[in-house]
């Protein structure tokens, strides 16, 4: 259930960013993988053992939790009715909260002085909806790393931000309104279009373009903010 963001990013990004690599990470928690790093082919040059030691511990992690809750560990809707409400908890803590902990662990030594780090978090950041307890509480968390880091990072000139897409036109997002839709007999993609004053999904390059935004120097007096790109379904 890869969020998709990473090669439309890297496919839209101007050749002078692409440049860059080294100075701008993007730390995207909502992949089959658990945490993930990215800045076109690595997020942080001369560093992929970096984010290769930030994967291992989270997927040590993961492969301790019950199978089915690897399954749900993407978003926990509708938990209640299941019997396995903490591992999928744990699951969910460990790929996001502890993921994104981790990237940023490793990766930040070493970074460029100036750089910027953007954290994929959500929607969900900014809601609390019934049933969603480890999602939402996830991603409310990686606004708490994202601000600790933004304020340690200040002296470093490393900008930090989050971004926080809605629903979304990918596998991710598809695998998550199939579940809901067979848990509510409801069509998935329906009932997130009602809840998005724009009435549709996002699209990838949507948020790619966001992330961009966040990355360069576009941004350059941005840091400890959450950028909404979710079609108006926070407010």
């Amino acid at each position: 259930m890869k969020s998709g963001l990473i090669e439309p990013c890297w496919a839209l990004a101007p050749d002078g960013l692409r440049a860059l690599t080294g100075r701008a990470g993007l730390l995207d928690t909502d992949t089959d993988h658990g945490a993930r790093g990215g800045a076109g082919q690595g997020a942080v040059a001369g560093a992929p053992d970096a984010f290769a030691a930030a994967e291992t511990d989270v997927l040590e992690d993961a492969a301790d939790a019950d199978p089915l809750a690897q399954e749900l560990a993407a978003i926990d809707a509708v938990l209640a009715r299941t019997a396995r409400v903490l591992d999928v908890f744990e699951a969910v803590m460990a790929v996001h909260v502890k993921g994104a902990y981790l990237a940023a662990k490793h990766v930040v030594p070493h970074m460029r002085d100036g750089g910027a780090i953007v954290i994929t978090s959500s929607v969900a950041a900014m809601r609390g909806d019934a049933g969603v307890y480890a999602y939402i509480i996830a991603k409310h968390a990686q606004v708490g790393l994202m601000r600790c880091l933004a304020k340690e990072l200040a002296r470093r000139r490393i900008r930090v931000n989050t971004i926080h897409p809605g629903p979304i036109d990918n596998g991710f997002q598809s695998a998550v309104e199939e579940g809901l839709g067979k848990s509510l007999g409801v069509d998935g993609a329906e009932f997130f279009n009602r809840l998005i004053p724009l009435g549709r999904h996002g699209m990838p390059e949507e948020i790619a373009r966001s992330v961009l935004y966040l990355a360069s120097d576009e941004s350059s007096f941005t840091t400890g903010t959450t950028l909404m790109v979710d079609g108006g379904m926070s407010l």
